[in-house]
């Protein structure tokens, strides 16, 4: 990569969104749950929802998927939602009720309720 082009991107950005018909596994209102997995390797699903239930409120469309591009692995493209996780479900009925938690999760970070 020569310096103007590393400047390009710095500048540009780099998209990792598809152009894909891909039919998407959850719709905005579904119940999901983290799935629980312990991988050996690199994940973008964060330990402590794990297991949790959240609500899908955003399909953000079609992106690589991290975790296997990570690996040099393949891109498996897969919709990325937003979810809504309660913060007493995560971390108790301590915090206040109407606090909550948004990530952007892929299909295989995701199991239906």
């Amino acid at each position: 990569m020569t310096a103007a082009a590393a400047d390009a991107l710095l500048q540009d950005g780099l998209s990792c969104q598809v152009d894909s018909d891909l039919a998407p596994q959850f719709q905005v209102g579904n119940l999901v749950r983290a799935k629980v997995t312990h991988p050996k390797t690199y994940t973008r699903l964060p330990r402590y929802v794990r297991g949790k239930v959240g609500t899908i409120m955003k399909d953000h469309g079609v992106y690589v998927f991290p975790d296997t591009v990570g690996q040099r692995l393949s891109t498996k493209p897969q919709h990325v939602y937003s979810v809504r996780f309660a913060a007493q479900e995560l971390w108790g009925p301590e915090v206040p009720s109407r606090d909550a938690l948004y990530l952007d999760l892929f299909d295989d970070h995701l199991e239906a309720l």
